[in-house]
């Protein structure tokens, strides 16, 4: 597509691509580095929903899958109002690889060199950590962890064991991305001190919502206790599985946990942040059981080389800054808006447009400068190969999960703190509950 402005809208189509308790036992993986003609032999760890369409992906790109584990074989979905089996459906496409529902011991049994975790946030960190003590790659979804301080510990796991890495922000790898990154950096609309991300989307509960009184019987086909994994027990209920586990804090965490890794991606990569240095947020009444429906996140970031500190601020279930609501910005359902000193720019998966529209009338984009993925799943899977790198290790994206869930931090607090990173502690004592977390006897993570 032309690098020039359209008269009317700069935009472009959407290119979305689309441990205590753990032995660990002597590698099997290769520790040295793969060629590309060699086998990535990869164990796949949920393997239904979003980590089904992460398998299937991941296969597509040339890995061989050769171990499946999902502990809710039972699992029924409704697709074109038919019930489908989903993990019996990947069992039949990957008939060599062997079914563990157990994932501990699919690592223990060897045979790997990278495994996938699809499975729900507060199960992330705990296979991620065991496959990188491992030495094997990891592809593991969004938020990277559950907590900030397991973002810390698998990041720093996966730089010790010198592992390829990938989180499962697939639209990272999209063109439109790029494209925004690149404006944003050649200066287009001067020194950005404030940007703005919200979305539409609204995982929450009400403010006097609770957990089930009922205790109906674990359904044939899933472990609960499994499941459950590291979180301290509670009795089965259909409210938590399969789908609406993330609206409750022990497994999820909501609207921000759940989208701010994709949005948020994109200023955290066109102005090079980390660490903020303040948060605090503002919504309902905080649940002790379940995330909010509504939800203002505010960050303060340092200054960084040439670029000053930024403010960034984000919205969701609806909320949205005031520069789209007065009309200033466009008022799309989900976006990120960049304001600078010379303009702003407004980006969301797909398009991006640079505001006001008269003064950038005839506009020219830079060249372009960041090379287009050759898809997200496919990186992964030919660095690993090959031993080269991804653009978005757990380097990149634990230090975005930490600011993200940071924001839940502060929400959960009820209060603003500021933040040292070096040391992962906030000013305000309240918030160690927040930043780690207590786990079942037995799962303990270090």
């Amino acid at each position: 597509m032309t690098s020039r402005v359209n008269r009317r809208f700069f935009l472009l189509s959407a290119a979305a691509a689309g441990a205590a308790g753990f032995g660990v036992r002597p590698s099997l993986a290769f520790a040295k580095k793969l060629a590309p003609s060699e086998r990535l032999r990869v164990g796949a760890i949920g393997i239904a929903g979003q980590g089904g369409s992460d398998l299937s992906a991941i296969a597509a790109a040339g890995a061989e899958i050769v171990a499946l584990c999902d502990v809710h074989e039972g699992r029924v979905e409704v697709r074109n109002k038919k019930k489908v089996y989903p993990i019996a459906e990947q069992r039949k496409t990957y008939p060599k690889a062997k079914f563990y529902t157990d994932f501990r011991k699919m690592i223990d049994a060897g045979g790997l060199d990278a495994v996938m975790v699809g499975t729900p946030d507060h199960t992330h960190a705990h296979p991620t950590a065991m496959a990188l003590k491992n030495d094997l790659h990891v592809f593991c979804e969004k938020p990277l962890t559950h907590t900030v301080a397991e973002a810390r510990l698998v990041a720093q796991l996966a730089a010790k064991h010198k592992r390829v890495t990938q989180m499962g922000t697939q639209i990272h790898s999209g063109e439109n991305y790029r494209r925004v990154v690149e404006l944003v950096q050649s200066g287009a609309i001067g020194e950005v001190k404030e940007v703005h991300v919200w979305v539409s989307t609204a995982w929450g509960g009400k403010e006097d919502a609770a957990r089930p009184k009922d205790t109906p019987k674990v359904p044939e086909g899933l472990d609960w206790k499994l499941w459950q994994g590291p979180a301290l027990e509670r009795p089965y209920h259909p409210t938590y599985v399969p789908f609406y586990w993330r609206r409750w804090w022990s497994y999820g965490g909501g609207t921000l946990n759940d989208m701010a890794c994709h949005y948020v991606d994109l200023p955290f990569w066109a102005l090079g942040l980390r660490h903020p240095t303040h948060v605090e947020a503002e919504g309902p009444k905080v649940n002790p059981e379940m995330a909010p429906l509504g939800l203002t996140v505010r960050y303060n970031f340092p200054a960084r080389g040439k670029q000053p500190a930024c403010k960034l601020t984000w919205y969701d279930a609806g909320k949205k800054p005031k520069l789209v609501t007065d009309g200033t910005a466009l008022n799309w359902g989900s976006g990120v808006l960049f304001v600078g000193s010379k303009g702003m720019l407004q980006a969301d998966y797909g398009r991006r447009q640079l505001l006001p529209e008269k003064q950038f009338k005839g506009f020219k984009a830079p060249k372009p400068t960041i090379a287009n993925s050759v898809g997200h799943y496919k990186e992964w899977v030919e660095a690993c190969k090959s031993g080269g790198k991804t653009t978005c290790s757990f380097d990149y994206s634990g230090a975005l999960t930490e600011a993200v869930l940071l924001g839940t931090v502060a929400y959960r607090l009820g209060k603003g703190f500021d933040w040292d990173a070096e040391k992962l502690k906030a000013s305000e004592a309240g918030a160690e509950k927040y930043i780690r977390k207590e786990y079942r006897k037995g799962w303990e993570l270090a």
